[in-house]
């Protein structure tokens, strides 16, 4: 099992940690990763996007003008895509963008994510995150004890509302729980904070 310096509040050295290699050491699958980032970023799409179509545009009824003699090109209907004010040809409807993929793949996924941030070194355990009061001040001096980037991600086992509301305000920085953490904000984060409690909890869920 691949062994991570775990660290505390304070970025002092608090000891190692052993990873699971089914978990934190396989060989990231890129085909994997790509598909279930494509499959979320497509799901957070709202889908209310419309366009009228020639049918239901106002106007229309009457020969806008002559057929000959005007020195334009012939036209039956002020709705026609051609004119101003004109329908749009092919237009697009509100529809639902959510599509599912296989459990398996996303688990492989989800492995190949937390696998290339302990690759990349850019996995941070601590031993325990907690903060007897909201504060931002507080949670800026944690970042910058154990050197983490513009951009982290905090994984915990369980919500606390402290650490929550003092990473809110923090631009790059964000929270999540074990159960709701996603392979798109792993890999787009430069540092994945996570507690010693929360990669028990990984090693349950993942096994």
């Amino acid at each position: 099992m691949a062994q991570v310096t775990m660290l505390d509040m304070q970025g002092a050295n608090a000891g190692n940690i052993e990873l699971n290699d089914e978990i934190f050491a396989i060989t990231p699958n890129e085909f994997a990763v790509h598909a279930v980032v494509k499959n979320y970023l497509a799901n957070q799409r709202q889908g209310t996007q419309s366009a009228k179509t020639r049918g239901e545009v106002r106007g229309g009824g009457r020969k806008p003008f002559r057929q000959k003699g005007t020195g334009r090109h012939r036209q039956g209907h002020s709705t026609d895509p051609s004119q101003v004010g004109g329908g749009v040809v092919f237009a697009p409807k509100p529809r639902d963008y959510r599509y599912t993929l296989p459990k398996k793949l996303r688990r492989l996924a989800m492995k190949s994510a937390l696998s290339s941030k302990v690759a990349e070194n850019e996995i941070i355990v601590v031993n325990e995150l907690k903060f007897d009061e909201p504060k931002t001040k507080d949670m800026i001096k944690f970042l910058e004890a154990v050197k983490a980037g513009k951009k982290a991600l905090i994984i915990t086992a369980e919500k606390d509302e402290n650490v929550v509301k003092s990473a809110n305000n923090i631009p790059g920085v964000r929270t999540a729980l074990v159960t709701t953490m996603n392979v798109y904000e792993i890999i787009n984060h430069e540092s994945f904070i996570v507690t010693e409690e929360a990669v028990k909890l990984i090693e349950e869920v993942y096994k």
